[in-house]
């Protein structure tokens, strides 16, 4: 069974710093796609940013230059660390697996962690 733990959240001021990561169980993270998702209240669910099957980051435009994803293998850990931080970033933050092939992500994303509240004051 897979499972996915979020520490991390919390509460800053604008442009300051969060990190997340997520535990996985098992080791998931090379086997995988992994992904961070935010959804804010009222709002569409999004996908921030991912990594694919060989290991690129990906991001949502509205990220770009501010977060960035990793994943470290040997510890079984994502982590997505936040810079320069808005109060449009406030948020429910989900990290996700999505199932794989060799070469390509399935896209449905079956595996959820419970999710980490993130909120940025003005």
């Amino acid at each position: 069974q897979v499972q996915l733990v979020e520490p991390g959240g919390g509460s800053v001021q604008a442009g300051g710093s969060l990190r997340l990561s997520c535990a996985a169980s098992g080791y998931i993270t090379g086997t995988y796609c992994m992904a961070w998702f935010r959804q804010a209240p009222e709002k569409e669910r999004e996908r921030v940013a991912g990594v694919n099957v060989v290991g690129t980051p990906y991001y949502e435009e509205s990220v770009k230059g501010r977060f960035t994803i990793s994943q470290d293998n040997a510890k079984n850990t994502l982590y997505l660390q936040m810079n320069s931080l808005k109060p449009e970033d406030t948020a429910m933050y989900y990290c996700a697996a999505d199932g794989r092939s060799p070469t390509y992500c399935m896209g449905t994303y079956p595996y959820w962690g419970q999710g980490t509240q993130v909120t940025v004051s003005s």
